[in-house]
């Protein structure tokens, strides 16, 4: 390792802590996106698992009593990570175990899944992640139709908390 690697290393090191410092001193919503796009984890199962998933989640709905909650988008989506972020937070995770069987179709690079987001009225080219509520028979009581959520990073946690709210059963 060279004298100038050596420095170029510290040099990264020391931006990257001043960068986390600057994300985390700006409060939950920056740092939920910073640390969505820092870790994107995986979240959305093959494309091909969309028609049995919601199929399955049906199935546990009308045994349950809760509606589906359907959320298209994929793991390279910053504003889908942080979407699921939101979902595990409090009260979100508890309104959504109480209320809603949840089901991720993954749509691809925004190639895949049209069928389905169509037949749930959900337009994907308006951006993702993109909602749609459905009752236990499978009607569709919500399809976000405006892109509304595909700015997650700039949203909080309780914009997600209103929608589950009036969406529960």
């Amino acid at each position: 390792m060279t004298a100038k690697s050596v420095l170029l290393s510290g040099t990264r090191k020391a931006f990257g802590a001043v960068v986390l410092a600057a994300l985390l001193s700006t409060g939950g919503m920056v740092t939920a996106a910073a640390h969505a796009q820092m870790s994107a984890k995986h979240i959305y199962p093959t494309i091909e698992a969309a028609p049995a998933d919601i199929k399955a989640a049906l199935a546990e709905a009308r045994r349950t009593h809760r509606r589906v909650l359907i959320d298209f988008g994929g793991d390279w989506c910053g504003d889908c990570q942080v979407l699921d972020i939101y979902f595990h937070q409090s009260p979100n995770a508890d309104l959504l175990a109480k209320n809603f069987v949840k089901v991720n179709v993954n749509i691809g690079r925004i190639d895949a899944n049209f069928d389905v987001a169509e037949r749930f009225g959900v337009p994907l080219k308006r951006g993702v992640p993109a909602l749609a509520v459905v009752d236990e028979q499978g009607k569709v009581l919500f399809a976000q139709t405006t892109g509304d959520f595909a700015d997650m990073r700039h949203m909080q946690s309780s914009d997600l908390t209103a929608f589950l709210e009036k969406w529960k059963r």
